[in-house]
């Protein structure tokens, strides 16, 4: 299957999961707010079982967004990050336009995402709130 990818200036977003780099993802998850301390081998199967976009500057790379779904009806963004050192330059919205354009995920029944802080960014993208919190459940761990 041929990745998708989108190029601007030395930037690069692909889904093409052979240029993911492990290591690079562990490091920043294990240190974000929402998976503090996960271990190598949990985010390694989350990402066999997602589509990853990787945002990357030449080789390196510097962000993430993993969308689990069934390429149908339903999809969950999480795992979203763009290094520090990158941010401020429009690479987050860069990342969210080209998820959003993803030809398996732009006509999707529902489109769902968790976030602490990030909700401007989100809803230019067209995320709300849920518009029947009461009919959501989960289980937390």
């Amino acid at each position: 299957m041929t990745p998708f990818e989108s190029k601007r200036e030395q930037f690069l977003i692909s889904t093409d999961p052979a240029r993911l780099d492990m290591v690079a993802v562990h490091a920043y998850l294990t240190r974000s707010y929402w998976a503090a301390g996960i271990a190598k081998d949990v985010v390694a199967k989350s990402v066999e079982g997602s589509l990853c976009f990787g945002l990357y500057d030449g080789s390196r790379q510097i962000g993430l967004a993993r969308v689990v779904t069934d390429k149908a009806t339903f999809a969950y963004l999480c795992d979203v990050y763009v290094l520090e050192s990158y941010r401020g330059r429009g690479l987050g919205k860069w990342l969210m336009s080209v998820v959003r354009s993803h030809p398996d995920l732009k006509h999707l029944r529902r489109f769902v995402l968790v976030t602490r802080d990030a909700h401007s960014l989100y809803k230019q993208f067209g995320f709300s709130h849920l518009s029947h919190p009461d009919r959501y459940m989960e289980i937390l761990r």
